[in-house]
């Protein structure tokens, strides 16, 4: 039988990257970074993305997966908006790139991509029920059970960044006094948190905001432990950039769990991600 490819391509803010993959064992045969556009808007930095999808296909190329942050209405591949690119409101991006690539085309949040990653190839790989959550800019999740992502009823469930966490409380002042995840634990929170930081690294390294990183630590096992009792969860994995930053204190993060959980609970296991390239590899992997 001959062998098939498949494309991911991860959109993110500030940059595009895209993989061709093996369709039976998802390893990756070509690559290709650039940068996003985001200024010019979403239909050029979309026109992007299907320009690198036709660099990297081939002829056995028969699907393509793409990821991208924001709210996606499933099964219609329609994005009601996205943070960091304007102009996307309402955009069919799956209608749009079928069009042009006349290929089958899944549009997927981008946090949801990372989630099956990881739940297939990843930290997760043979557990039933995998939680991914990604800690950058902002925070992202995906839910995945028996190596599917649940959706929900609307394509919104595993926005964890938007549950709340502090109602009416955020940690610095705002005109936004939600109190959401997102506004305590995500890079953008940390750096408004600490402003004497002058790199990314020293949110969670070092001395330069010592005072932020146990509340920080806190705050994570808080969250884990909200999603312990809804899902039950065999593992939590973190990626993005200040989710990774976390690795070498994952025993704090699982000592503070435990201090917010009722005594027997099991409790999840928690990772860090060690995937290179988790988001395109998740875009290419829901045309499966």
């Amino acid at each position: 039988m001959s062998s098939t490819s498949i494309i991911g391509l991860d959109l993110g803010g500030t940059k595009i990257h895209a993989g061709r993959y093996d369709a039976q064992t998802v390893e990756l045969i070509a690559e290709e970074k650039i940068a996003t556009d985001a200024e010019a808007g979403f239909s050029k930095v979309l026109q992007d993305c299907i320009d690198l999808i036709n660099r990297l296909r081939t002829d056995d190329t028969t699907a393509v997966g793409i990821g991208i942050p924001g709210l996606i209405h499933q099964p219609e591949g329609v994005v009601i908006r996205t943070p960091n690119i304007p102009h996307s409101e309402n955009f069919a991006v799956k209608k749009e790139c079928e069009k042009q690539l006349k290929l089958p085309v899944t549009v997927e949040n981008d946090a949801r991509c990372f989630a099956l990653a990881e739940a297939i190839m990843g930290a997760g790989k043979g557990k039933r029920v995998v939680i991914g959550m990604t800690i950058g800019t902002g925070v992202g999740g995906g839910i995945v059970i028996d190596e599917k992502v649940f959706h929900g009823s609307h394509g919104f469930a595993g926005e964890i960044g938007h549950m709340l966490l502090m109602p009416g409380s955020p940690p610095y002042e705002t005109d936004d006094n939600r109190g959401d995840i997102e506004q305590f634990i995500s890079g953008t929170a940390m750096g408004k948190r600490c402003t004497a930081a002058k790199r990314p690294e020293d949110y969670m390294q070092g001395e330069v905001c010592a005072f932020l990183q146990p509340q920080v630590f806190r705050e994570v096992a808080q969250v884990i432990a909200s999603l312990t009792y809804m899902l039950d969860p065999d593992i939590v994995v973190l990626g993005g950039s200040a989710g990774k930053s976390l690795k070498p204190h994952l025993s704090k993060i699982t000592e503070e769990l435990k201090q917010w959980t009722m005594a027997g609970t099991p409790l999840p296991e928690i990772a860090v991600t060690a995937l290179s390239h988790p988001g395109a590899m998740g875009a290419a992997l829901v045309t499966l």
